[in-house]
């Protein structure tokens, strides 16, 4: 038995709704959604009221793994200009990947545009913590500016996992040192 088939139809909904708009956006047709999880819009509306609360749902149950592949772990003992770099390092190894995308959530926020949207405040929590980890190592690395530099890797994060997304250029050997400028010039050590 194949685990598609062990997976319930809300869990198959949502790896489908993950899994599709990760690779075609967020315009993604319900008839398609349904298809990918072998499951009918009847079904899916029972689970879910719309597809905006099935997209919200996907970005929700991704949230942790998100974190856990992206932030070093809260007790690794390593130096926060370390830490910091850690992220950009998990940016750099997976953006060579032919199946990456760039980051779902900025994806999201960027195709949606309705700050209103229920995904549209998931994305904005998932990006306002990353920016709140980046700003708390820059405080204890001892940064001139913390919030400044935490804004300055936000913005640097964008751009690296966007272009990477999209492939304009190999970024390998370009983040590390563009980060490493940034810590420089804020004293991070």
């Amino acid at each position: 038995m194949t685990t598609q088939a062990k997976a319930t139809p809300r869990e198959r909904l949502l790896e489908a709704a993950a899994s599709l708009t990760y690779q075609e956006g967020v315009g993604v047709g319900v008839d398609a959604l349904c298809k990918a999880a072998g499951v009918s819009k009847r079904s899916m509306y029972r689970l879910f009221e719309s597809k905006d609360e099935l997209l919200t749902a996907s970005l929700e149950e991704r949230i942790t793994a998100f974190t856990a592949r992206l932030l070093p772990a809260a007790d690794d003992g390593r130096p926060p200009r370390e830490r910091i770099l850690h992220v950009f390092e998990q940016v750099e190894s997976r953006a060579g990947a032919p199946e990456f995308r760039g980051c779902r959530y900025l994806a999201v926020q960027i195709e949606l545009k309705d700050e209103g949207h229920p995904a549209s405040q998931v994305v904005r929590r998932v990006r306002g913590n990353l920016t709140a980890f980046f700003r708390a190592e820059a405080e204890r690395g001892g940064a001139s500016d913390p919030d400044l530099l935490a804004w300055q890797l936000s913005f640097t994060f964008d751009g690296a996992v966007a272009r990477a997304g999209i492939r304009t250029e190999n970024l390998a050997g370009l983040i590390a040192p563009t980060v490493s400028a940034l810590l420089d010039n804020a004293g991070v050590r």
